[in-house]
Parts: C-alpha cells; sequence; structure tokens
C-alpha cells in the first residue's frame, strides 16, 4: 500500500482552512486533518462588528458560506475531504520523531499526531493591557464570535448604555459605530494624540476624528488608561491619568500579539519581538514545518525596509494558506510581501492605506515629497458625487509613489486598490497619472481622483506647485505669524463656511489679476478654496505677477482637519 502524505493543520480560522481545502484539491490522496481548539472554524472576525452593529442578525453568518451552510467539521470532511477536529489544543512538537502533542479541552485526554507536514495556523491573541480591572464583568474583547454574541446578548440584558473603548486602531473606531447605533454613549481613549495611529498620518486620521465627534463619539486622546474600575464585580469606569469615566461596558482594543509560543517552544526561530519567521514559501527554520495567517511576521514588498512587519488580516491569512499548499504539493508560487493595505468603513467614512504613511517614509528615505488633494469621486452633477480626500507620499530622487492615504464620503476604496497595484509593482508618481482607468459619470470624473492626487505631486516635485499641508498651515497661523489667508471663492461660498482666522483676505480668482495692488509681495501669502485648485491656480498667477512667497493650502477647506467657521 502506497503512503499517503499526512499534513497536520494547527488552527482552524483562516490560514489553516485555505490551506487545507487548496491542498486538497491538488493532493487528492493526502491524509490532510486539521486541529482548532475553539469551538466554531473558518470564520470572518472582521465582520464581528457589523454583528454588533445589527447589520446582520446572527452571528453564526460569519461562519457560514454564502449560500448559508455552516462552515463546520461535517463541511469539511464531506465537501472538501480533510478531516476537522475541533476543541483540540496542540500543546507540544515534537520536531525529532514528527508528531505534534495535543489535548482534548472537553475531556482532558492528550493524544498524539504524527506528520509529514505540519502547518502552524494558530493566528493571534488580543493584548491583555497590564492595568487593574481586566478581570471585571463586562469587559471585553473583539476576536471571537463568542465575543460579539455574549455583548449584544448583556447589552440587551443588563441594560448597558456607557461604553468606554480603550484603543483607537481599526476595531476601535469600528466598534465606536457600532456601539453607538445600539444607543449607547461611546468614549475612546487612545495614549497617542491622534486615533488610528498605526494606520494614518495625523492630519488623515484628525480628518477621521472630527467626523467622528460630529456623529457623537467623544474621543479622549492623548490620556493613559490607568485603571479598569468596578463595583460588585463589574464595571463602573475607567481612570486615566487625567480624569475618570464612567462606564459600564469596556472593550478593549489595543491590539493583538501572535501566538507563536507552540513554534518557540519547539525550537523554531521567531522574531524578538514576536512572530514565527517565515521564507517566501511560508516555510519556518525547519523545512517540514509552514507557518501562515496571524502567528507569523511578513517581509514587506517595498524592499528598502528590512525588518519584518507584523500586520495581521484575513486578505494576508488567506494568501500564506494557498502557498503553504502549492508548496507542499509541488508548485512554486512564493508569497512576495505585503504593502501594508488596509481599509475600513466608519459611519459614512471610508478610510485606509497603502504602502507607507509619510511618518514611516521620512524614516528611511531621506527625500520625501508629499501632496494632499481634495474632491469629488464622480462628476459634481452627478447626485451620488461625494467628497474624498487623497494624500500621497513618494521619493524625490526616484518618483516613487511610496504610500496612499484615503478619507472620505466618496468611492476611496476604489483608488486605495489601484495605489496598492502601483506600489506593488514599483509604479513612479508619473506611470500612476497614465494608468487608463475607467471613466463614466457614475464611477469617476474624466481625470481620476487617484491621477488628479498625482498630478498634484509630480507638480510639487517638478517645482510648480508649492503647497502647504493643513497641519503646518495651522500651526503658522496658530503661531502669530504675520502671514495673508488668502481666500479665493466666491462670495456665495463664504456664505457656508470659513476658514477660522480673523485676518482671511478674500479676493475670488476671477478678480485676482484686477487686485494685485491689494497684496504684499514681503509677506507669505496662503492661498485656499473649497479643495485648493484654484488655491493653486491664486500660486501660479501671483508667481507669475513677482509674488515669490506664496503657497497653497492643500485639500483646501474639504480636507482641513480641524473646525470651520459655518453660517449661523
Amino acid at each position: 500500500m502506497e503512503n499517503r502524505l499526512r499534513v497536520l493543520i494547527i488552527g482552524g480560522v483562516a490560514c489553516g482552512p485555505k490551506s487545507a481545502s487548496r491542498l486538497k484539491r491538488l493532493m487528492p490522496d493526502a491524509d490532510i486533518t486539521m486541529i482548532e481548539r475553539g469551538r466554531l472554524v473558518s470564520y470572518g472576525a472582521c465582520g464581528l462588528p457589523y454583528y454588533v452593529e445589527g447589520v446582520f442578525p446572527e452571528v453564526r453568518m460569519v461562519s457560514e458560506t454564502p449560500v448559508g451552510i455552516l462552515y463546520e467539521p461535517a463541511f469539511f470532511e464531506k465537501v472538501k475531504g480533510f478531516k476537522t477536529l475541533t476543541r483540540l489544543e496542540a500543546i507540544g512538537i515534537d520536531r525529532r520523531r514528527k508528531i505534534v502533542r495535543a489535548k482534548n479541552l472537553e475531556t482532558g485526554e492528550e493524544c498524539d499526531f504524527p506528520y509529514d507536514k505540519l502547518v502552524l495556523a494558530t493566528g493571534s491573541s488580543p493584548i491583555r493591557p497590564p492595568i487593574p480591572g481586566m478581570d471585571l464583568q463586562n469587559v471585553w474583547y473583539m476576536r471571537h464570535p463568542d465575543d460579539a454574541e455574549s455583548m449584544v446578548a448583556e447589552i440587551e440584558r443588563q441594560g448597558l448604555r456607557k461604553a468606554v473603548i480603550i484603543g483607537a486602531g481599526y476595531i476601535g473606531v469600528e466598534m465606536a459605530e457600532a456601539l453607538l447605533r445600539r444607543g449607547l454613549e461611546v468614549t475612546v481613549v487612545e495614549a497617542q494624540d491622534q486615533i488610528l495611529p498605526q494606520f494614518l498620518d495625523y492630519e488623515m486620521a484628525t480628518l477621521v476624528g472630527k467626523n467622528l465627534r460630529q456623529k457623537g463619539v467623544h474621543l479622549v486622546l492623548s490620556e493613559k488608561v490607568l485603571s479598569v474600575e468596578g463595583k460588585e464585580g463589574k464595571v463602573s469606569s475607567v481612570k486615566t491619568d487625567k480624569e475618570t469615566i464612567e462606564a459600564d461596558l469596556v472593550l478593549v482594543g489595543v491590539g493583538v500579539r501572535p501566538n507563536d509560543e507552540l513554534a518557540r517552544e519547539a525550537g523554531l526561530v521567531c522574531d524578538p519581538k514576536g512572530g514565527i519567521v517565515i521564507n517566501g514559501y511560508c516555510q519556518t527554520s525547519d523545512p517540514d514545518i509552514y507557518a501562515g495567517g496571524d502567528c507569523v511576521v511578513n517581509h514587506c514588498a517595498n524592499p528598502a525596509i528590512k525588518e519584518s512587519m507584523f500586520l495581521p488580516l484575513g486578505s494576508t491569512s488567506n494568501k500564506h494558506g494557498r502557498v503553504i499548499a502549492d508548496h507542499i504539493a509541488g508548485i512554486s508560487s512564493p508569497f512576495v510581501g505585503i504593502t501594508g493595505t488596509g481599509v475600513c468603513r466608519v459611519f459614512d467614512l471610508t478610510l485606509g492605506r497603502t504602502g507607507l504613511t509619510e511618518k514611516q517614509a521620512r524614516m528611511l528615505y531621506p527625500d520625501i515629497e508629499t501632496a494632499i488633494w481634495a474632491g469629488p469621486d464622480m462628476p459634481h452633477y452627478m447626485p451620488q458625487s461625494k467628497p474624498i480626500v487623497i494624500k500621497m507620499v513618494a521619493s524625490r530622487s526616484s518618483r516613487k509613489l511610496l504610500g496612499v492615504q484615503a478619507v472620505g464620503m466618496g468611492d476611496a476604496s476604489k483608488r486605495l486598490d489601484v495605489a496598492a497595484c502601483a506600489i506593488f509593482y514599483g509604479a513612479t508618481v508619473d506611470q500612476v497619472i497614465n494608468i487608463d482607468l475607467g471613466y463614466a459619470p457614475p464611477y469617476a470624473p474624466p481625470m481620476d481622483p487617484l491621477a488628479t492626487a498625482a498630478n498634484v505631486l509630480l507638480n510639487k516635485l517638478n517645482g510648480l506647485a508649492r503647497g502647504i499641508s493643513p497641519v503646518e498651515a495651522k500651526r503658522r497661523m496658530d503661531s502669530g505669524e504675520d502671514l495673508v489667508i488668502l481666500d479665493v471663492r466666491t462670495p456665495e461660498e463664504l456664505m457656508m463656511m470659513r476658514m477660522p482666522h480673523d485676518k482671511v483676505v478674500h479676493i475670488p480668482l476671477g478678480a485676482l489679476r484686477g487686485k494685485l495692488d491689494q497684496l504684499p509681495k514681503d509677506k507669505d501669502i496662503l492661498a485656499f478654496c473649497k479643495v485648493s485648485m484654484r488655491g493653486y491656480e491664486a500660486q501660479r498667477i501671483l508667481n507669475a505677477a513677482g509674488f515669490d512667497r506664496v503657497f497653497f493650502i492643500e485639500g483646501g477647506l474639504i480636507a482641513w482637519p480641524f473646525e470651520l467657521w459655518t453660517a449661523g
């Protein structure tokens, strides 16, 4: 009897099921077993905030096929052809004998699983801050369907009304919306001076924060949580280094760490900061042991970044699963790395980024240039047209696009996906402009927002545009510098919103050439309009007239992340 290849997979959420399903299609005779310590397998944890919000009625839907069939052991055995065992926790790997020791979490019994090839898809776990009160009732994390289901049940059963979210990453801002829509008062506490500190630059994050506040979320920034206080075993408040905030529900969302303990104990090479080290084929330091998903660190597609990156995403986990299955089956299809793409929706805003933020880029490159553009996602005459703000980061010397961030009510995800492709293939800003993107009024203007943003950046690289970021403009305004703030909008536009500055000079763009004598040449002039397209035009007009101290505020009022004066 011919020996069948024995493949054991530890972990059954994303990477595990993908590698098992793909491998069974490639090698039908392989003996594949997947073990999972939880009760559920193959679920989409990213969908949990939407269940809490009430977007769909049953939490089990995050673990179903599109036609409503539950991903369970029987499904994988009958449809996919491999064995799945739940409530089994791997507790040790004997690499010499090629055996995994596992414990049945229901009975306590232990058993051995031999393997020829082993796949570690052990995922990640929420970081538990080392502060008092984490064991109180009504403290939640959001990583498993049980978390979401129990939170919804207890909100209704106990009548919970005041939520404090610790951490303002993706899960924090998504859950802020979910809980607010459930009728709770929501406060988000973040130790840094901005939300989404790992994903967006300050001005883009502040733009999102402005929207959250307008929707009713209370943001508490630059405050460190010291403890979670309780009464009779339940949460009653959250104490920071500056205040005490009432709460009867606390969600902890300060990040996750890779589950690499099993690998470390087996002597596999792991990153000092956490995460299993893998090569391009997802092999560990033991060629017969593979790893993928949230338990590993990734290399970056950008060759300038030498350090490994821990960026847990379901999309990456599924790519790892396919690479692992292919390599075991003898197909060479390496995983070439990540570009750091992430996107989410909060209220009516889409926000995300791909590639490097400006802060990250400045640590790697000596010659960074950035540009911020704002405008509609389709022609202004289309009723469904909505604004987007795009920030681009590039290298001045190579002109390569290094990073893109997008925030707005319009279709930002489409632009991020195109930007991710451009960065992945090493495109320059000049090349981005020439990508043949689809055009029709229901989808985009004749010049797509991504291309227009690239044109702004190109004009800066070529010395035509002299833009200044909203953050820098506000800093200079607040410092008391003797500036001229030049508003080139029409008189009608002034009735809607104004720049919050007492000494704004208003000269509509159409009248600017006839009123040059009203502006000084010995002061810096900061021009702007709604999106600063006219602000840039004003800069060029004034430059041509001999004014050499002129800048435009990038993105105009649409990209202004701070408060504006409005009519009434």
